[in-house]
């Protein structure tokens, strides 16, 4: 499967966030001030003293056993990740001392400030999933009741397993739709994000469906609440007045129907954070996918970065390249190395060479000498020409065997692009130069010594609305076929 890149802040900026989250930041206060050391029990837990008084550090100026709670909470994820450790001296006496990464943490050192934040939220991660399977009834219950537990906590251990997958779906697709969210736009509401994780892709729900997505809403909004708080995500908790309301009428949310504002923060949304990417994306690499960031080819040439969007690069193409020429202080050089990478008569050669025109078109005027020369390249001088005359430069047109082999060649692009779906490649079709005489047109087309010629007029066949240039794009398509046969 491929996962779509990011673009992820500098391993600095995301410390600095890991440590302006509210929890890590009680987490660390609370290291720092067991220093050089505090008595605990024998459990690790502070007494009732220190326990008021570590809340009033923590900001409680008269705490309440809310407040209390709270900072104990912090304690317990502070003791858990290390920066807090519990030990017995020699005289027996159990103490907390600060433990070994809290001074790196403390001077914002990137690699020990993710690893603290990203050991909680893996933490977080699972007990957001265990929460949600939780029955009372059968953690309060009797334990030593027999095989009746046994088979309540089964089921408990199997509502976990469900509920963690689940979480774990939801978080891909947010992944996944964060990435493809234009800035500013990666706010899903709830039932959005639901209703991908239980429609099929291509069709609209059914009463059954809406019913299922509201039940996933309600199981996602707590976990989603218990992630915001370690910064993962920033979340709109559904209203619960919401489903009291429609009760009567047994309303179900409906993701196709345009939510207001208003409806929006009512059922919920969810919004992954920059360092809730970089949590997704490190589960997603343990779990064996590629998950790349934008830029990972920027230390490519020209020709290997072209090799690449063309083999997987459709979906992020366009800041990939961005990306490339930013690493790139000679725009005129890198027009070069785009150029280079445009030539071939392989399969993949129109995708290399239509990425090619789109990286040039970023460069801009800088890339105009580089074109000018391969205007009478056997590949490129096609694509050149038009590239440099849509610009207003003085160049002379193709001459027609040229011009052709480039209408074949952009129609191949769009045809290899699209795996031939979509009303993309059937717009590009209706575009074709074709003129009055259809015949004559595909007579000169299917001798074109391109390697898709063929393909290209199956797909002219097949796809143009007009049936006398689809019947004549279709015979010539045999004979051009017959001629690749042919040597």
């Amino acid at each position: 499967m491929l996962i779509p890149p990011i673009a992820l802040p500098t391993d600095r900026e995301l410390a600095d966030a890991a440590l302006a989250v509210p929890l890590i930041a009680r987490v660390v206060a609370l290291a720092r001030w067991v220093d050089p050391h505090r008595d605990v029990d024998e459990h690790g837990d502070l007494g009732p003293e220190d326990r008021v008084r570590a809340a009033r550090m923590l900001g409680y100026e008269d705490p309440d056993e809310e407040d209390v709670i709270e900072a104990m909470r912090a304690w317990a994820l502070a003791c858990d990740l290390g920066v807090v450790e519990t030990g017995t001296t020699e005289g027996g006496t159990h103490i907390a001392v600060p433990g070994p990464d809290l001074p790196a943490v403390e001077a914002g050192e990137p690699a020990a400030v993710l690893g603290l934040w990203f050991e909680a939220a893996e933490l977080v991660r699972e007990l957001a999933a265990e929460a949600e399977s939780v029955d009372p009834e059968v953690v309060e219950g009797d334990v030593n009741a027999g095989a009746e537990d046994s088979d309540g906590l089964a089921e408990v251990e199997d509502a976990r397993d469900e509920a963690a997958e689940i979480l774990d779906e939801a978080l891909h697709v947010l992944y996944e739709t964060t990435a493809f969210a234009e800035p500013g736009q990666e706010t899903a509401p709830l039932g959005v994000l639901a209703a991908l994780l239980v429609v099929p892709d291509g069709e609209e729900p059914d009463e059954e469906m809406l019913g299922e997505i509201t039940d996933l809403m309600v199981v996602l909004d707590p976990m989603f609440g218990d992630l915001a708080e370690l910064g993962l995500v920033e979340h709109t908790p559904i209203d619960p007045e919401l489903f009291e309301e429609d009760d009567e009428e047994g309303a179900a949310v409906d993701p196709g129907r345009p939510l207001t504002d208003e409806d929006a923060a009512r059922f919920g949304t969810v919004r992954l954070t920059p360092l809730g990417q970089y949590a997704v994306r490190e589960w997603l690499i343990a779990d064996g996918f590629d998950a790349p960031l934008v830029g990972d080819l920027a230390d490519h040439d020209g020709p290997a970065l072209l090799r690449a969007l063309a083999s997987d690069g459709v979906l992020f193409a366009e800041p990939e390249l961005k990306a490339w020429l930013a690493a790139r202080e000679d725009a005129a050089g890198a027009a070069h190395e785009l150029l280079a990478g445009g030539r071939g008569r392989d399969v993949q050669s129109p995708v290399r060479r239509y990425f090619s025109t789109l990286g040039l078109d970023q460069i801009g005027d800088a890339a105009v000498p580089a074109v000018r020369e391969a205007v009478d390249d056997p590949e490129l001088g096609g694509l050149a020409r038009e590239w440099l005359r849509a610009r207003g430069e003085d160049v002379a047109a193709a001459e027609r065997p040229v011009a052709l082999w480039r209408v074949v060649d952009s129609v191949a692009a769009v045809l290899l692009l699209t795996a031939g779906e979509g009303g993309r490649l059937q717009a590009v079709i209706a575009d074709l130069p074709v003129t009055d005489n259809p015949a004559s047109y595909f007579g000169e087309m299917w001798r074109v010594p391109h390697p898709l010629t063929a393909e290209v007029l199956e797909a002219v066949g097949g796809l143009h609305l007009d049936r006398k240039v689809a019947k004549e794009a279709r015979r010539a398509a045999i004979k051009a076929r017959s001629l690749r046969a042919g040597g």
